[in-house]
């Protein structure tokens, strides 16, 4: 009886070695479009903002301070929190720009600092 199981089993899994591939190869393939390929379009938007960055901007830090871009220089970046108030934190902690919708960014005084 194992005599003729081993031909019947040997004829199953015998196939286009592809074929089996082709599962691993599409789980490749999606595992690329939805962990990988967004993560990189993300670390390029960052690039670009930390690039951007110029004198006068308004942004927020990854800590969440808010303030008034003062200085850029090669890998840091002087920020007024509050009025007479400047910190030094590297341009990489950046996370975001704001835009004033109804005008310039000092017109209220505002700096979005509580307490």
């Amino acid at each position: 009886m194992q005599a003729l199981a081993v031909p019947f089993v040997m004829a199953q899994t015998g196939g286009n070695p592809l074929a089996s591939l082709l599962p691993l190869l599409l789980l490749g393939v999606a595992f690329w479009f939805l962990l990988i390929r967004p993560q990189q379009q993300r670390a390029r938007k960052q690039r670009e903002l930390v690039s951007s960055i110029s004198r006068g901007d308004r942004v927020v830090s990854i800590g969440g301070l808010h303030g008034t871009v003062e200085t850029v220089d090669e890998d840091t970046v002087r920020l007024e929190v509050a009025s007479g108030t400047v910190i030094t934190l590297a341009r990489a902690a950046i996370a975001r720009r704001l835009v004033d919708a109804d005008g310039p960014a000092d017109s209220t005084g505002d700096t979005g600092v509580t307490g």
